[in-house]
């Protein structure tokens, strides 16, 4: 269908009048779930994660929410049901945080490897010892090479809008991987902001029902995920070529939702980058208050911007090099520790940077969800313009 169909439909259908709510990120996750019809939703409340669940539990007690929504015994068995769904070929939809998600880890892979579509939010939180209920991302970024498509959040619209996109990349025939969607717990999780709703018939439209030309049928019985030995890096580079190819894919996503929403995303989103010098490079709900920072400094005259990534996984490694092609300095702002290294998003991007002239420094920020504020992005432009590489905790 064209931009043009698209855009037809959303007027003939949905009209001009805007839904709009104050939700919290939970609500959000919740709200993209329902209207794009799951079919099973296996769960497992976690701190900050269990709204989402009790929103869903809610809707389904008040006959609103016609899909299965079934609560199991542990996390490792959230994923476990949520895989064997999604094989059967029902649109998949759960969420988790933290310890949690680190308890599915061991089933992450088996998803993905056996190429079941489906769509799980991740509600960032610092992982234990000693517990944290605030936010970071090491709990993300432990499963970045699980082979799940990765998207980051800012807000709580981008929430909604990227579990529906989720399950349109996700189902696309070339594609067949499931997608992983996160936001920052509490930042997201429990803070509301307006969030447009979508017409259900506008998201019928956009993610129709589609079938599995391989799936479970007790009627014609097959298996899945099945032993392997010198066939094995066959299955491998086929999981990768699909990564890489889904990089179209999103691209095509996205444009079709700005088509019916005027919503548009992109792998990475540029905040006043066009001229600028010095850049930073971050992801997530402290985003915002970067750009704070990049306002304050640009009224001082300052050639600053920020770079957000959006999309971790696949990373589009020559759209940012395109993006960042006039940078001088660069910053890489991480809410993540790999102890002993680095920040992760640090090693992502100066591996992708490879050969080009750029300083990059690398600064830890907010771990355990410790408050940021844009003095202290302000501070990390002042320390990034003496043109040194550095790695510094921001205390």
């Amino acid at each position: 269908m064209t931009k043009n169909n698209y855009n037809i439909k959303y007027k003939l259908e949905s009209g001009t009048k805007k839904k709009i709510e104050i939700l919290d990120g939970n609500q959000s996750a919740a709200w993209g779930a329902r209207l794009a019809r799951v079919e099973y939703v296996p769960c497992f409340p976690i701190t900050p994660q269990t709204e989402l669940i009790e929103t869903i539990a809610q809707w389904k007690a008040d006959g609103d929410f016609p899909g299965i929504f079934e609560q199991v015994d542990s996390e490792h068995s959230v994923m476990s049901a949520a895989l064997g769904s999604a094989a059967t070929g029902a649109r998949t939809f759960t969420a988790s945080s933290s310890q949690g998600l680190l308890l599915m880890h061991e089933i992450l892979p088996n998803v993905s490897g056996c190429r079941l579509p489906m769509v799980f939010v991740n509600v960032s939180r610092a992982i234990s010892a000693p517990i944290s209920l605030w936010p970071d991302h090491n709990d993300m970024f432990a499963v970045k090479d699980s082979g799940w498509i990765m998207v980051v959040s800012e807000t709580n619209q981008e929430v909604l809008d990227s579990v529906i996109m989720g399950f349109d990349i996700s189902e696309h025939e070339d594609i067949l991987l499931p997608v992983f969607v996160n936001m920052d717990g509490f930042v997201h999780s429990f803070t509301r902001e307006e969030v447009e709703i979508p017409d259900q018939s506008v998201v019928d439209v956009f993610i129709p029902k589609k079938e599995l030309k391989v799936k479970l049928d007790v009627d014609k019985p097959k298996s899945l995920g099945i032993p392997a030995l010198n066939e094995y890096m066959d299955f491998r580079s086929q999981h990768h070529k699909a990564m890489l190819d889904s990089i179209k894919v999103i691209e095509k996503c996205h444009e079709k939702w700005a088509a019916l929403t005027g919503r548009k995303y992109d792998f990475f989103e540029e905040y006043k980058t066009k001229d600028a010098e010095d850049i930073i490079i971050m992801l997530g709900a402290n985003s915002t208050i970067g750009k704070s920072a990049v306002d304050k400094l640009r009224k001082k005259g300052k050639k600053v911007g920020l770079l957000r990534v959006r999309v971790l996984r696949p990373l589009h490694e020559s759209l940012l090099r395109k993006k960042l092609e006039k940078a001088k300095r660069i910053g890489i702002v991480d809410q993540n520790i790999s102890p002993g290294s680095s920040g992760a998003l640090f090693q992502e991007v100066r591996s992708a940077l490879y050969g080009m002239k750029p300083k990059i420094s690398n600064y830890i920020v907010g771990l355990g969800g410790k408050p940021v504020q844009d003095k202290d992005f302000m501070d990390i432009f002042d320390d990034i313009k003496k043109g040194k590489e550095v790695r510094k905790w921001l205390m």
